[in-house]
Parts: structure tokens; sequence; C-alpha cells
């Protein structure tokens, strides 16, 4: 039973600093409410954006490009999240790894291509 206590024990400051935590956060909210000023205006309940009042209809019509580049960008972080941990650990993983890696960042280049092909790259 002793080790089951040690277990036990080992996850005993990470349940301390979950509750320090939540109880900062619950203390700075509480603060907050407490000590703001409460004045009821209706131009608070006004929606705006970067200090603008709103002006039309609340639909706008984006280009579907932005959203490309944006998911691009997901891909390439997400290469990045996989490329860097294994960097760091290709001597202990040996040759093998280079080889999947290698077959990793063929798709991702083939992607790139495909995307440079369609002309999704170019901003006009």
């Amino acid at each position: 039973m002793s080790d089951y206590a040690d277990y036990l024990a080992s996850y005993a400051s990470v349940a301390a600093i979950l509750v320090v935590g939540v109880l900062v956060a619950a203390g700075m909210l509480g603060a907050n409410r407490l000590l703001r000023p409460v004045v009821a205006d209706p131009a608070k309940l006004l929606t705006y954006e970067s200090g603008v009042d709103p002006v039309g209809s609340g639909w706008a019509q984006s280009n579907v490009r932005y959203y490309v580049y944006a998911f691009l960008y997901v891909i390439f972080a997400v290469d990045a999240v996989f490329l860097f941990p294994w960097a760091v650990v290709f001597a202990a993983i040996g040759w093998q790894a280079a080889v999947e890696m290698a077959v990793f960042l063929g798709f991702i280049a083939v992607g790139l291509v495909y995307a440079w092909r369609k002309g999704v790259l170019t901003w006009t």
C-alpha cells in the first residue's frame, strides 16, 4: 500500500497548484465584481468594433483566399509541431525515423506544390 500512497503523493503538488490557481482566479473575478462601478448606460450595450459605431448590416462577404492562407498556415504549424520534437530525439530513434520524416515532409511538399500550381499562393 505504500507504493500507492507514494504514487498519490506525487500528484499532491499538481493538485495544490490547481486549487491555488482556481482560488486566485475566483478571487480576482470576485474582487473585480465588488470594486467595479455599476453605471447603467444604453451606449454600453451597443456593439462596436475598434471604437467605430456599426453602420449597415452585420453581413459582409470575404474572399475565400483568406481562409486558404489560414489553412496553409495551420498545415505548416502542425508540420513544425511534429518536426521539432523529432529533431530533438533524432539520435535516439535512428535512421528509420529519418525515412519516415522524409515521407512526411514529402506529403507536405506535395501539398505546397499543389497549392502553388493552383495559384492559391498568389496575392491579388
